[in-house]
């Protein structure tokens, strides 16, 4: 184990150039902390943010993890295979790279968690403590994933696991918002929902997400060794206030509303990987969810909340969405008409 008693706070961030890592590790660098990251390569990563040390390596290289590990007290490990592919052959193998790094640095792990290790059977809320019997691949791998977490605080590292809704936000990636409901680069012309009126869904904006992360880490020497918390964020409760932000953002009263395609997804799941999972988290739109944050009031006595018409805005203006196109009202899975007032 390495002596810290002379050096400055130094974080391991796996993920930095995605959207949660990127965030954490510009939230952490901002309060002090010297952000290390890992990246097969090395020259653009160090471009998009020279502040940051970073290391030419693979997360998949037990050996390139931990020499970047040397000295650290915390690693983030926020890295996750681009668009869905191989999770069943690398997921697992990068965690346990992260996990043995910690182990020789007595370095704590932070996770964004997920909700996707839950199945049906655990809603409408889910708690930190609710059942875990994932139906799908990608479920059972994130189940998995925070087994072994617990496993390794057993044995002395200390993990901290923050699950909230569906990511949204001006970085990030993979996520409904900026792949289901709209089109990145183009004004917005019609919004696209995968769920209907009268299911409830839970969104997390991902600079408040950072934001709690970072508290609670701030915090880690009061919390247990294996930490978990949920965020509640913003909650749709009938399936059409985040319709209504993204309209009162877009300046469009009268904006469309379509109904996603699922059935396309159905077509393409066979060729297109990231199709195929979104195919397979249907269910998440089709029953109401809500996760309460009782736990992480507790703790940090308050949870980081931006005002959703400004986390919209902002979304909407980094995907290059920002302008909207009148067009003919529609409705989708009985969605109100566009007219109709719907408040947030």
């Amino acid at each position: 184990m390495t002596d810290r008693s002379q050096k400055p706070r130094t974080v391991l961030v796996l993920g930095a150039t995605g959207g949660i890592g990127g965030a954490v590790a510009r939230g952490l660098s901002q309060r002090g902390w010297k952000v290390r990251a890992l990246n097969r390569n090395f020259a653009r990563a160090a471009a998009s943010a020279p502040r940051f040390e970073w290391i030419e390596g693979d997360a998949m290289r037990r050996l390139d993890v931990r020499a970047a590990a040397e000295g650290v007290e915390l690693i983030v490990h926020a890295v996750n295979p681009p668009g869905y592919r191989n999770w069943g052959k690398l997921v697992l193998p990068m965690l346990d790279n992260t996990i043995a790094a910690a182990k020789a640095e007595g370095a704590r792990i932070l996770l964004p968690g997920t909700i996707y290790n839950f199945g049906p059977d655990a809603f409408p809320v889910l708690t930190e403590e609710s059942p875990q019997n994932p139906h799908t691949d990608k479920g059972t791998i994130r189940k998995e994933m925070e087994l072994r977490l617990k496993a390794a605080s057993e044995t002395g590292v200390g993990v901290i696991i923050l699950r909230a809704g569906d990511f949204f936000g001006p970085d990030a990636a993979n996520n409904w918002f900026s792949q289901g409901l709209v089109k990145p680069g183009k004004p917005l012309a019609a919004i696209s929902y995968p769920g209907k009126k009268g299911v409830a869904h839970q969104w997390a904006y991902l600079p408040d997400v950072a934001e709690t992360m970072i508290r609670l880490v701030e915090r880690a020497a009061e919390l247990p060794a294996f930490a978990v918390y949920h965020m509640r964020g913003f909650v749709d409760d009938d399936g059409t206030k985040m319709i209504a932000a993204i309209r009162r953002a877009a300046g469009g009263d009268r904006l469309p509303v379509h109904a996603f395609p699922w059935w396309l997804m159905t077509l393409a799941s066979p060729f297109v990987p990231l199709f195929r999972e979104l195919r397979k988290m249907r269910y998440l739109w089709r029953q109401p969810l809500e996760m309460p944050n009782e736990r992480l009031l507790a703790t940090l006595g308050e949870e980081p909340h931006t005002p959703i018409d400004e986390a919209v805005a902002a979304t909407l203006k980094a995907l290059g969405c920002a302008s909207a196109t009148a067009g003919r009202i529609a409705t989708a899975e009985g969605l109100p008409p566009a007219n109709m007032a719907v408040s947030s």
